[in-house]
């Protein structure tokens, strides 16, 4: 039997592992009670954690034990108050009332569960698993400014922490048998002629010539001892350059219809979209630009404070607003150099002229352009000439045209799971 112990001393995120193998163990719970705390959350409060509860049968495991087979001796302890028979009361009062939270049964049986809490992190892992933003493409790399060290062969100089042991091991190796060989092969040479000249009849031999071989060979092998094993001439060291690091740049606009036809229960629900997209950027890209359009009769590019709290009357011109970002992209984001999104939230209501210029603007000019748009129409009324106009865009650009409908706050958080889900390769 061999036993191996490990005495090193634990790490300072020592559990970090199994936690995580835990979550992936019971991610279907998890991810069930993070879509229930979705739903009964703002959107603004979606950045803290989430306490999860999982039923104790669930987290049971098998284990072995000994059958009821077999002798077995049992010494129980004894009492003074109770008998064979005797029905115990739950400490805490009548009712079995303790002092924790909830209640508890007076027939000794309950559901056992296991509670404990995700952290910010690992909540917003869950709220946005399996989402992503479709057809992100790689484009012309321009105007980089991070870079990331890598390797470029080996250099003479450099700091100790870069040194390359094994290239080093291997200059030295080389450069030993090139100054040893020499020497190797002097002294081969004065010690053959030595063992010759001693290997002589004692009346032919030379002393002088004996002591001078002697001498040589003394001299050599002092001279071979003193090559060092490694020289710093040796030394070669990881050279790194700094190499612009690939990235995708990506903008994503949101459009919102700011008009008098939008109560301020449909904004409500429009900035919550709005916020929950937000949020799913920042966290999922780092190259990631947001240009926020309100439109009513006229469109206008505002901050991300104007677009979600002022607030604005009149009627509905939505290709204003669709316009506006045709403009914005043609100023500032080349197609040929970033991925370009649009997410549009509106009531549907429009004048009736503008819906049909709303899709031709779509159909030549915007889709041919961006990666994705998406529409959410707040209302729980029929579909009016929007809808119907932008159904055609849909059958145009199947794959990068999605619409959906809104009628509560409920809906937020499917529709965003639907319109934002990670799509096979080529969909």
């Amino acid at each position: 039997m061999t036993y191996f112990i490990d005495r090193r001393a634990n790490a300072k995120h020592k559990s970090a592992v199994n936690r995580q193998r835990f979550l992936d163990r019971y991610r279907t719970h998890i991810k069930r009670s993070v879509e229930e705390a979705v739903n009964r959350r703002s959107i603004t409060d979606m950045e803290r954690g989430e306490k999860v509860s999982i039923p104790g049968r669930d987290i049971s495991e098998p284990v072995f034990q000994h059958g009821p087979g077999g002798k077995r001796s049992i010494v129980a302890p004894g009492n003074r108050e109770f008998i064979q028979g005797d029905r115990l009361r739950r400490p805490g009062g009548a009712g079995g009332g303790g002092a924790g939270e909830g209640s508890a049964s007076d027939q000794g049986e309950g559901m056992d569960e296991f509670a404990f809490t995700l952290s910010r992190e690992e909540f917003l892992d869950f709220v946005f698993d399996g989402l992503e933003l479709p057809h992100l493409e790689r484009k012309a790399l321009v105007d980089l400014n991070e870079v990331r060290p890598v390797r470029a062969g080996v250099s003479r100089h450099g700091v100790p922490a870069r040194i390359n042991i094994v290239r080093s091991m291997r200059e030295a190796h080389a450069r030993r048998i090139a100054m040893r060989g020499p020497i190797r092969r002097a002294l081969r040479e004065a010690r053959e002629a030595l063992a010759l000249e001693e290997a002589k009849d004692p009346v032919l031999r030379n002393p002088a010539r004996i002591n001078e071989l002697r001498a040589e060979v003394e001299r050599l092998e002092k001279r071979l001892e003193a090559v060092p094993f490694i020289d710093t001439y040796d030394l070669r060291y990881n050279n790194l350059v700094n190499q612009p690091m690939p990235s995708s740049k990506a903008v994503m606009f949101c459009v919102m219809d700011v008009s008098g036809s939008m109560t301020q229960a449909h904004k409500d629900i429009a900035k919550r979209f709005f916020l929950l997209l937000y949020l799913f950027l920042e966290r999922s890209y780092e190259k990631v630009e947001l240009v926020f359009v309100r439109h009513h009769t006229a469109a206008k590019e505002v901050d991300e404070e104007e677009f979600f709290y002022s607030r604005e009357t009149g009627g509905t011109i939505v290709s204003s607003a669709l316009t506006l970002v045709d403009e914005i992209i043609a100023k500032r984001y080349p197609p040929g150099q970033w991925n370009l999104y649009v997410a549009q939230a509106s009531d549907g209501d429009n004048w009736d002229d503008d819906s049909v210029a709303c899709r031709d603007l779509l159909i030549k000019k915007l889709m041919p352009r961006l990666q994705y748009f998406t529409y959410v129409e707040i209302t729980p009324h029929a579909h009016q000439a929007l809808w119907e106009e932008y159904e055609t865009v849909a059958a145009e650009f199947p794959a990068r045209f999605a619409m959906r409908q809104i009628v509560e706050a409920g809906d937020i958080y499917s529709v965003f799971r639907e319109l934002f889900k990670r799509r096979a390769v080529g969909g």
